[in-house]
Formats: structure tokens, sequence, C-alpha cells
């Protein structure tokens, strides 16, 4: 059995908060997560800073949206609030190449005089970078550089400008002022371009073979059609988001924003619209990219990208196997105290998601119900942050719905940090397309992954350290780190007086090992998406309406599912390492402002980290 097997699950509470019951007040001690905190550099790490911001303006160039949700688009930079990423075969191979040169800028640095802050900084570029250029050498697909959203599909039903550009122009841009609505203007101009962009490298991929499953290029024409019908009706909200926010300013982005949508947009949408309707004439319903050419190729680097390691599918089905029944056992007696005593705990999941006391109501009563527990949960969490970081942030997050045109093929939530300066929130997003996707028992568990102390809360940390570090993210941990804000919502009382939304949390986590089993059954196995479908309802008891979803988010983002429970694994790792080393020095309160002092990092990177943080407690 592999080291990963061995890795026990989530701490007792009593472990985990053992040193709480001094209380919070004192919040110097010594061997807090500041070894890794910033502070300002000099000599030799001064002048790696100095080549460190150069790479990151350099990646800004490339995709100047980040640049915005960051909100440093300012000032010198202030050119860039007017453009957007270029999406065409040469765009990628421009980014392509400035990877490539900076890496190798950032390699010929010598690292023995550095602090230990600049060193790491310098490792997360490397490792980001080589890992990229890799998927960059792949026949087909994109490539998140330092993200997590890598696929093989250009253009699919979670994938492509059709869906990112008008999200992005609508909750990130900023129209505070006409010059911010004349940037606006500017880079819904530039969306044809990206739309054509991306249908060349659409089209070079199909002549090579690659056409996505049938399944899934259906869903992607239904929300093209939906994307071109809103479009077609005044120019959609493409057009309302400029007009609602200009209404203080005299001008006429309104007009032109229509004039663009109708003479530039919507025939680009319907360009792109009559390549999906090509290859869905050529497609099969084969799920995986075993039945693609070059996918066995590809699955291995989305693997390698998500996770950051180099366990292969084999090992990682097998975990995700072995981490689903160690979940269940603890799942087992809760259910049973709960009266749930007969069959698997799947279909005991089942049963009780069936249970109308946790149902929310049909309809816009039912979305209107969900926001507010959300934002409930949110103010809870938020309170309870003091127990388990030395430094606070600010946790400044806002609840949105998904666009309606996204939300068919999008995942119940996502969530991530807003500018550096604050001045743009945090967002978690939320799918409410049927109400029946949530239930009152998961939903605290889902606010705890995406907002406080998951993405958003993490994010604001990354916002602190430099711009490079603010920019490049590694899947294992920032969704190992949500999974362990789910484990500390636990921790920390949220299901204390709850059992039914333990069971939430408890069966939240064994999903994640279910995701390791069928992510690398649909892509190595040759498992079909009923097959996919099926586990995790059997299994785990979710519901389909969840699941359907899910299942086709692993068909396009290869690879990325694994990367959650790894991610956690390793944090839950490293945090047994620290108890074990430092005794009655532990203190979960600097364990965790370790973790995210030193930033999101890859999973090698992490242990390193925890090790300067182990040294400094104890000495």
């Amino acid at each position: 059995m592999t080291q990963d097997t061995m890795a026990r699950m989530p701490l007792s509470r009593r472990t985990a908060l053992q040193v709480l019951s001094t209380g919070v007040a004192a919040l110097a001690l010594p061997g807090a997560g500041r070894a890794l905190a910033a502070t300002p550099a000099t000599g030799p790490s001064a002048s790696a800073g100095a080549l460190l911001d150069q790479v990151a303006w350099n990646l800004l160039e490339q995709n100047p949206g980040n640049a915005t949700s960051l909100g440093v688009d300012t000032g010198v930079h202030a050119a860039l609030r007017s453009r957007m990423e270029d999406r065409s075969p040469e765009g990628v191979a421009r980014l392509a190449e400035t990877l490539r040169t900076d890496l190798a800028r950032v390699s010929a640095v010598p690292e023995a005089d550095l602090d230990a802050a600049t060193r790491t900084s310098l490792e997360v570029v490397k490792s980001a970078y080589s890992t990229s250029l890799e998927g960059f050498a792949q026949p087909y697909g994109d490539v998140a550089v330092g993200g997590w959203r890598n696929t093989p599909y250009v253009v699919i039903q979670n994938v492509g400008a059709y869906l990112d550009t008008p999200r992005f122009l609508d909750a990130e841009h900023p129209i505070k002022s006409p010059e911010d609505a004349d940037a606006y203007i500017a880079r819904l101009g530039q969306m044809d371009d990206q739309l054509d962009g991306e249908l060349a490298r659409m089209k070079s991929a199909t002549d090579k073979g690659l056409v996505a499953p049938d399944f899934l290029l259906d869903r992607a024409i239904a929300q093209m059609q939906s994307t071109i019908a809103e479009a077609g009706k005044d120019g959609g909200g493409l057009v309302a988001s400029v007009e609602s926010r200009t209404t203080g300013f005299k001008g006429a982005w309104g007009k032109q924003a229509r004039t663009i949508v109708a003479g530039e947009v919507l025939p680009a949408l319907q360009r792109q619209l009559a390549e999906l309707q090509r290859q869905r004439g050529l497609a099969s319903s084969a799920p995986g990219l075993r039945e693609r050419p070059d996918g066995a190729q590809f699955y291995a680097w989305a693997l390698k990208a998500s996770t950051t390691t180099s366990v292969p599918a084999e090992e990682i089905h097998a975990l995700g196997h072995a981490q689903l029944e160690e979940l269940h056992g603890r799942m087992d007696p809760i259910l049973k105290s709960l009266g749930y005593t007969q069959g698997t705990v799947g279909e005991r999941m089942t049963a009780l998601s069936t249970d109308p006391r946790f149902m929310f109501s049909k309809g816009d009563k039912g979305r209107d119900e969900i926001l507010a527990f959300i934002r409930h949960r949110i103010d809870w969490i938020k309170a309870q942050m003091p127990r388990a970081f030395r430094q606070l942030v600010p946790g400044n997050v806002e609840v949105r719905r998904l666009p309606l045109a996204e939300e068919p093929g999008a995942p119940t939530a996502y969530g991530g940090a807003g500018s550096k300066d604050g001045s743009i929130p945090g967002k978690m997003w939320i799918n409410l397309r049927t109400t029946d996707l949530h239930r009152k028992y998961d939903l605290p568990t889902l606010v705890h992954h995406e907002s406080i102390p998951g993405h958003v809360w993490q994010g604001e940390y990354a916002n602190r350290l430099p711009l490079i570090r603010s920019i490049l993210a590694f899947n294992a941990y920032s969704e190992g780190w949500a999974l362990y804000g789910e484990q500390l919502g636990d921790e920390l009382g949220a299901y204390d007086e709850d059992p039914v939304g333990r069971l939430g949390y408890l069966q939240s986590i064994a999903f994640r090992a279910c995701r390791m089993v069928v992510d690398t059954g649909l892509h190595s196995k040759g498992w079909s998406r009923e097959d996919a479908i099926r586990f995790f309802m059997e299994r785990n008891g979710n519901k389909r309406e969840e699941v359907v979803n899910e299942v086709d988010r692993y068909c396009s983002w290869a690879g990325q599912a694994c990367g959650y429970k790894m991610g956690h694994n390793q944090i839950n790792r490293q945090r047994t390492r620290a108890i074990a080393e430092l005794g009655s020095a532990y203190d979960l309160r600097d364990f965790d402002q370790a973790v995210v002092d030193g930033g999101n990092v890859p999973l090698d990177v992490l242990a390193d980290n925890i090790t300067r943080y182990i040294k400094t407690a104890k000495a």
C-alpha cells in the first residue's frame, strides 16, 4: 500500500483544536507561520524579486483580464484594461514563448543567498512554467498557466470565450468612470477575434481527429444557441451590463455595444456553432481520452498538472476506492443513529436526500432561501476564523448566481478571491438552475469550500504575496485547501449540534474520493458516462441532477477532479507531521498560517514550507 493510501483522513476535532483551550488572545507566540510572510527583501533576494515582478507583468501582458481581476491594471499598466487575451494559435504561441524565455531567466538565478520566501517564489514559477510548456507541447488543447482548467477541447460546454468573456466583462471589468466604459467597449470589440481564434484551433483539432463526446457537444450546442438567442435580443447581457453601469455618465456606450454585438460578436458565435455542429456529425459517445488520438499522453500530462505529482492513474484509482471506504465507515454510525439502518451508505444517503425537511422550496422562492442560507453561513464561519489563524484577512466575498447561459453546463458552485487591493470582492458563484441541486445539509460545506475558509479566504492571503504569486495557482493546493477548509468548518463546531450536517460534510469529502475513481475510470479504464454517473449515485448517494454535470465536467477537464483529494491528503499529512514533531508547541493557528502564508504551491514545495515552519516553531 502506498504512502498516499496510508495517509489518515481528517484528524479528530479534539486533536486539531486542543491548543485552543488557552484562548485566542495571545497572537504573538513563537513558531507562527510568519516564516514565509512578506518582508522587505535586500541584496540577492531583492534582485530576484525584481525579476519575478518582470515575469509577472510579462504574463499579464498575455492575459490582461487577470490584471483587471487582480486590480493592478492601473497607472503605467492602465492600457491593459482595454485589452483581452488572444486565443488564436498565434496568441497561444506567443504565450508559450514568453514562458520559455522567462523560465530560462528564472532558472538561471543562484538560490544560495536568497531568503526562503524568494526561493519559494522561484520554485513556484519553475514548476508552473515547466508544466505548462509540457502542456503546450501536446497536439491540442487549452493550457491554464498556473491555473486549473486544462482541457483537450478549446470550446465545449464549460470552456470557451462564449462563456468566459460575458461573465468577465459583467463581473470583473469595473465601470467607475467614462474611461472604464470606453475600455469595456474596446474589450467587447475584441470578442469576435477571441471567438475566431478559438475557431481556428477547434478546426485544427478536429482535423487531427479530436472530437469531443456527443453528449458534451449536445450541451455545448444548446448553450451556444442560447447565447446567440440572448445576444440577438438587443445585445443581451453584453449590452445590459454596460448600460446599467453608465447611467450616471454621458455617452453612447449602449449603442456602441449593440453595434458590436450585432455586427461582430453574433456572426462569430454563429461560426463557432457551425463548427460544433460539424463536430457533432463526427462524434461518438465514448467519454474518455483513452479513445482519442494521443489521449493517453494528454491524460498523463493532465494528471501531473492537476496533482503536481507523478502518481499514475492506476494508483490514484485505487487510492480513491480506499479512502471512500474509510469515509463511509465514518458515515455509517451517524446514519444508524438517525434511524437509517438498512442498505449501503449510498442507498441511505439517497433516502436522506428525499427527506423534505432538508430540501429548499421550488423556483424563485427556493433560490432566495438558498442565497440567504449561504450569506448566513458565511457570517458564522467568518466569526470562527480567529480560532484557526494568527493573522486574519477581510473575507470580502459576494454571493452571485451563475449567469443563466452558463448554468446548464456548470458545477454546483465555484469561488475565488477578488483583487489585490480589495476593490473587487471575492465571489461565490452558485448554480441555481434548479433548487434540487442543493440540500440544507450539504450547502454549509459548499460554502466553507468556495468562500471561507476555502477559496476566497486563501486567495486573499495569496493576494498579499508578490504579484507573480497572486497569479500562479496549483489545482492540488487550491482544491486541497478548499477541502481542508471544509474540514476546518467541522473542527470549529459547524456540526456539533447537527449530525445531518456532518453527514453532508463527510459525503462531500467522500465525493472527492469518488472523483479520483471516476476521473481515472473515464480516461484510463474505458468507463462509460453512465458507469460514472451510477458510481456516484450508488456508492455515495449523490443526486443524479448534481452528478451528470460533474461527470461531464471530468470529460472536458480531464484530470482536474483528481487534484482535490490528493491535495487534501498532503495538507493533512503535513499537519500530522507537525503535531508529531512539535508536541506541546503545536498550535493549529500556527500551522494554518504557515500553509496560507507559504502561498499556492506544488505539493512538494508545501512540504518544504512546513519543514521551515516546524524549524521556526522549535527555535
